[in-house]
């Protein structure tokens, strides 16, 4: 048996995985289902070409939709080719447009140390700010979604009215976009659809740059293609130029559920139009019982949006540890009140040994409160994971705005976060204000303004003064070592683990330790701060907690024990789709739901439904029915 990882790895792939993995030059589409080693397939190719092009300059570009698949994709190539990973370029499309963007960016006028503007209150402040700079109606701050969803689409403010043409507004909006996108410069800030958008003009304005990218990353690789949206396949479109087609694409068109950021079918149709790519499928699940392949298939296959010939999912689990008739079982409750009720008593009756792999889905966070609610009576410890944005305590948001301070000096907007932030733990009041006018007449920056004005404020025998000081000594060479000193500041005063604080220190010690094992420990500040804007701030649950998630949120997760609560109509599938009807492409999406969300399951799928929600009655749910655990019922 040879010692070499990468080796090792490839003896284990199966024929048809072996077949991807060995893909040369040309498009390839990899149709692989749930749990059918994609990831492996995706880390063992790029792991191949860089082992057998070792001698050669070559890098390759690997893109998927969350740091998460990212870290994952980069720690196993760098188990596979130790000392190569280095030339595997592997991220999110996001994070590998902000890379783009400060390379290159100055073509379109944006500085390279931009800042990433991601949470609706920082962005809602820019509008209103441009707003008013535009001597305009601040309550046009309503406009913000439509102007993400112009982005979506690659529509700039110049062609805001011909797309909006018959609304009766479509000139103050396109004033408003222009606007915003004005101050958003003047401010050096990026929001978040705009780092695709701003890739996207400057690979089209500029094809000689698109053409180096090609030639840097003569193969690409894209993750979980199916969730790509319009701006990213065209942003992919424009990269790739008129022949360039080293595209291995990895998708799964029954997983398609976030037709609301624009995934649709269509993206996939188009790149088999447009790159005419080989076709390989990759139709065995290694993860779930047979008992739930089955279900799964009777389920999806009610589904027309699929591609032609798309094989059914075949079982390849081989070490099953509960007796089948535990693989898959569905419980029934008069109400979802005795829903969560039972379903709580029979986690916590499972032992602590299971809840670290135990997950209750639901297609609404509503139904995750009251489960958590439940959880709590019977002491079984339960967190609601979802992706969040900003730190929740006022000492991480301001050593944060520190930071910021050091690479922006003149970002008044930032200043106000430091200035409130600290005012919090403090218990100070300086005024933002003030420190505007002190730096402005004294020449100072704002941060050394700060400090000054916060050491009147705390006084001499104050216990804050020594995070004063040590803010006081930040500058971009020495910024990460102070921060840690800050850091163990902040954890010597923090109590519980339930505070926002030790949470915020759990989360900052999980982000700041996966940015520099993956971007080197000499990364710069400004570097850092854009990774840290782009990641979720939610720390990893504690071991023996029980995860509660949305489906959307499940997915590429697994668990041993998936509870899938909520089967009923209006419910799962939600009112919106069954008011569309059965057929139509919310009914499709609402199934895909469904699928992925059985899908988690590697031991036992416990499906879940009651005969009323919130007071109303509801039939069981038509996925019930399309998996055959019931008859349909009328209404009669």
């Amino acid at each position: 048996m040879t010692d070499n990882p990468l080796e090792q790895a490839l003896t284990k792939l199966t024929d048809i995985q072996r077949e991807a993995v060995a893909w040369n030059d040309g498009a390839m589409l990899v149709l692989a289902g749930p749990g059918s080693g994609k990831t492996l397939v995706l880390t063992c190719r790029i792991a191949r070409l860089l082992d057998e092009g070792r001698n050669k300059s070559f890098r390759v570009l690997a893109l998927t939709f969350t740091n998460k698949a990212a870290d994952e994709m980069k720690e196993r190539v760098a188990n596979f080719v130790p000392g190569l990973e280095e030339r595997a370029n592997i991220g999110t499309f996001h994070s590998f447009c902000g890379q783009v963007l400060r390379q290159h960016g100055t073509h379109l006028g944006i500085k390279p140390d931009f800042a990433i503007y991601s949470q609706d209150d920082d962005r809602k402040a820019v509008l209103k700010d441009a707003l008013k700079r535009a001597g305009m109606d601040t309550q046009a701050v309503r406009y913000l979604s439509l102007i993400d969803r112009m982005k979506t689409w690659l529509i700039e403010p110049k062609d805001a009215v011909s797309c909006l043409a018959g609304t009766t507004d479509a000139y103050e909006f396109s004033q408003a976009y222009l606007a915003y996108e004005d101050q958003l410069r003047r401010l050096n800030v990026l929001d978040f659809n705009s780092l695709i958008f701003e890739a996207h003009r400057l690979f089209s304005n500029f094809p000689a740059i698109a053409g180096w990218y090609r030639r840097f990353y003569p193969y690409w690789l894209l993750d979980e293609f199916q969730d790509t949206n319009e701006a990213q396949y065209r942003l992919l479109c424009a990269m790739a130029g008129q022949d360039f087609k080293n595209v291995f694409a990895v998708a799964d068109d029954d997983q398609i559920i976030y037709q609301w950021n624009g995934a649709s079918f269509r993206q996939i149709q188009r790149f088999r139009a447009d790159f005419t790519p080989q076709l390989i499928q990759l139709p065995t699940n290694y993860r779930c019982p047979p008992a739930i392949v089955a279900a799964a298939n009777r389920l999806v296959s009610y589904n027309v949006q699929r591609t032609e010939a798309k094989k059914p999912l075949i079982a390849g689990k081989k070490e099953l540890k509960l007796p089948e008739h535990e693989h898959i079982q569905l419980r029934n409750f008069d109400s979802d009140q005795m829903e969560a009720e039972e379903i709580a008593k029979e986690i916590a009756a499972r032992g602590k040994s299971q809840w670290g792999q135990t997950t209750v889905l639901a297609r609404t966070r509503a139904l995750l409160e009251r489960m958590q609610k439940a959880l709590q009576v019977q002491q079984v410890p339960a967190v609601i994971a979802q992706r969040q944005d900003n730190f929740l305590s006022a000492e991480i948001r301001w050593l944060v705005a520190c930071l910021v301070e050091i690479v922006r000096p003149l970002d008044r907007r930032n200043l106000a976060v430091l200035v409130d932030a600290f005012n919090r733990f403090a218990e100070i009041q300086a005024s933002v204000d003030q420190v505007l006018s002190d730096a402005e007449a004294s020449g100072v920056a704002y941060l050394r303004a700060w400090v000054e004005a916060a050491k009147r404020e705390v006084g001499d025998g104050s216990a804050r003064l020594k995070l004063i000081e040590a803010a006081s000594r930040l500058e971009p060479a020495s910024a990460m070592k102070i921060a840690d000193e800050i850091l163990k500041e902040f954890a010597s005063q923090a109590t519980g683990n339930d505070s926002d604080l030790a949470e915020d220190l759990a989360a900052w010690n999980e982000i700041s330790n996966d940015i520099r094992k993956h971007f080197g420990r000499n990364i710069s500040l400004d570097a850092f701060l854009q990774q840290l804007q782009l990641r979720s701030k939610a720390p990893s649950p504690q071991p023996d907690t029980v995860t509660l998630m949305t489906v959307h949120g499940a997915k590429g997760r697994e668990f041993d024990f998936v509870y899938l609560i909520g089967l009923a109509e209006d419910v799962l599938p939600s009112f919106q789709s069954c008011k569309k009807g059965d057929g139509s492409p919310e009914m499709e999406e609402e199934r895909r739901n469904c699928f992925v969300a059985i899908t988690r399951a590697k031991e036992s799928l416990i499906l879940s439904r009651a005969e009323s929600y919130r007071g109303w009655r509801k039939k069981p749910s038509r996925f019930l029915v399309e998996m055959g655990f019931c008859q349909p019922q009328t209404d009669a």
